[in-house]
């Protein structure tokens, strides 16, 4: 097979329909948009959400609920993410790495975009780390601690 062999699939490739040409090209006289109507005019659409002057269901539908702009969205990361949780499985850190929010982005433990990442206390720890998170668990704290390890950030 050569290059200039080549063509689409059978029926992967279809004809522009040509509107307005005459009655014999079977999209003649009205071009496919019906008789009369709003639809039918030059430039003749509704917009998003009309119902033809009904009141709308995004209108008759109530209001509720608040939406706080200037929340937070704060990424969790428990301690059985940062070691190896199972037999022959590698961890994410080694014994006295350094465990902070571009290292956590660095592993894949984080993705997208936040405003703080906090540690929490899920998981069993048995070597030290240096965590340099702002915002730490008690629980978290005390078996990093206990494991030998250092941690710096604010307790919640």
């Amino acid at each position: 097979m050569r290059l200039h062999e080549l063509s689409p699939a059978k029926g992967a490739r279809k004809s522009r329909k040509r509107v307005g040409r005459g009655v014999a090209s079977g999209q003649g006289k009205t071009a496919g948009k019906g008789s009369k109507g709003q639809k039918a005019r030059s430039g003749g659409k509704v917009r998003p959400g009309f119902e033809g002057g009904q009141m709308p269901l995004h209108r008759r539908l109530p209001k509720s609920g608040f939406t706080n702009i200037f929340k937070k969205k704060i990424a969790t990361v428990n301690i059985r993410d940062l070691v190896a949780s199972e037999p022959g499985k590698t961890a994410k850190f080694e014994s006295g790495s350094v465990v902070d929010e571009a290292a956590l982005v660095r592993v894949g433990l984080i993705k997208g975009r936040s405003d703080g990442v906090k540690l929490l206390g899920q998981g069993e720890i048995t070597y030290p780390l240096n965590v340099k998170l702002a915002l730490v668990s008690k629980s978290a704290r005390e078996k990093i601690e206990a494991a030998g390890g250092t941690v710096a950030g604010n307790q919640q």
